[in-house]
């Protein structure tokens, strides 16, 4: 019977079985973090090669050139080709910088709010209002970058194959401070959704009242699969072309979960008018990256196919993970009527959808059983979840064991806390 079924007497046993097997966990002295998409130690084990390279006495690129140097700013051709099959881009269009896309994605609204688009009348920071359409849930830190510049967050929800297109048309249509929206296309954090070629399109065709719109197309998880029924991520930048909005798409990758997160490479793409566009700007900031980095990555992975074979290994790690997750919540929770939960076949997270006005307390009762989970309302604008419901659980970074721990208390909390609601 699910907890809605049960008479008052039946519920007030359950909540004091609960409570006890909430003490016991409690009682473990557990010490465990859910919280953030790290990759784990055994992930990191498989990218040591690069620690070796280039080498001494290799520092010379395909096309000769030095890669100890300044200059090149566009980054280094060699790796940028490896990509740009990977990621769907025209290698002329592609950019190869230095470790995390997020200082892409800080730096291009910086350049916006400072100078405008090529496209835009005055600087963004000149307007009396800027708003961006964020997805939710979605990306935590795409929404600490618009609290950053004084951006408005006008939230849209997120689908199976990706955001409410129609309500974005909608919005974007009649409003001409809506200048941007946040978009991961593969493996959405934290639901593991993926836009369809329909929503892509729509999205890339529909009129808007700012000429200077731009879709953040953070495609961050575009090779991090979890089974071999690999997603294919939408031709955004194609698509955009064909409508006759060839530059509405900024698109952002890195390769921070794919070898070290620390030190790895990070890509944009975008229309000629817009690699022109940023470039001018970069120039006044750097006078090229690290293309040593960018040697030694083109080496370890040799071409594209070197790529995919490397993410089979972090699937590999992954999955099982993934299945102890999904396995334990189903086991815990399945047929309760308490919460549900999405079954990703990629990217790094598992959203959990709890009663509603319960996720800050299950959080709650986790830190207290020594269980670290994602704030409650953390994939929501300004961190608040209106309905009180989702958490976010990233199941990476621990040992398996540990994932399976860590769930099967978390399972105990969501109990606690809807039995606690159902009797208040």
């Amino acid at each position: 019977m699910t907890l809605s079924d049960l008479p008052q007497d039946q519920l007030d046993t359950l909540l004091t079985t609960l409570r006890e097997d909430y003490s016991a966990l409690q009682a473990r002295g557990l010490k465990l973090d859910l919280t953030r998409g790290k990759p784990s130690a055994e992930q990191l084990d498989l990218s040591d090669e690069l620690l070796g390279l280039p080498g001494r006495g290799n520092y010379r690129a395909d096309d000769g050139t030095d890669v100890r140097n300044y200059g090149g700013l566009d980054g280094l051709p060699q790796l940028r080709q490896i990509f740009a099959e990977l990621l769907d881009v025209p290698v002329a269009q592609l950019m190869a910088a230095n470790g995390a896309s997020l200082t892409l994605m800080h730096d291009t609204i910086a350049y916006a709010m400072l100078h405008g688009t090529q496209d835009s009348e005055r600087p963004w920071s000149q307007e009396e209002t800027v708003k961006f359409i964020c997805p939710a849930p979605g990306y935590d830190r795409h929404f600490a970058l618009c609290e950053e510049f004084g951006i408005e967050m006008v939230t849209v929800a997120m689908n199976e194959d990706g955001p409410d297109a129609e309500a974005v048309a909608a919005l974007v249509a009649d409003d001409p401070t809506i200048k941007g929206m946040w978009v991961v296309p593969t493996y959405a954090n934290p639901d593991g959704s993926v836009v369809s070629q329909e929503v892509a399109a729509r999205l890339t065709s529909m009129p808007t009242a700012a000429p200077d719109f731009r879709i953040i197309w953070d495609n961050a998880y575009s090779v991090h699969h979890l089974t071999t029924e690999e997603a294919k991520t939408a031709d955004a930048l194609s698509l955009a072309a064909v409508a006759g909005n060839p530059d509405r798409i900024l698109l952002y990758a890195s390769t921070s979960k794919i070898t070290f997160a620390g030190s790895g490479v990070a890509f944009f793409g975008s229309s000629p008018a817009n690699v022109t566009w940023f470039k001018s700007h970069l120039a006044k900031q750097s006078i090229g990256p690290d293309k040593v980095n960018h040697l030694r990555h083109a080496l370890f992975f040799g071409d594209a196919d070197g790529v995919r074979a490397h993410m089979a290994k972090h699937r590999a790690i992954l999955a099982p993970k993934f299945e102890a997750v999904v396995g334990a919540l189903e086991t815990r929770l399945g047929g309760r009527d308490v919460a549900t939960w999405t079954t990703p076949v990629g990217g790094y997270f598992v959203s959990l959808d709890v009663v509603p006005g319960t996720a800050s307390r299950v959080v709650e009762l986790a830190k207290a059983a020594g269980i670290v989970l994602t704030p409650a309302g953390a994939t929501y604008p300004y961190g608040t979840d209106p309905r009180d419901q989702n958490i976010r659980l990233a199941p990476t970074f621990p040992p398996l064991e540990e994932v399976q721990v860590a769930v099967d208390g978390v399972a105990t909390c969501v109990l606690l806390a809807a039995a606690e609601a159902a009797t208040a």
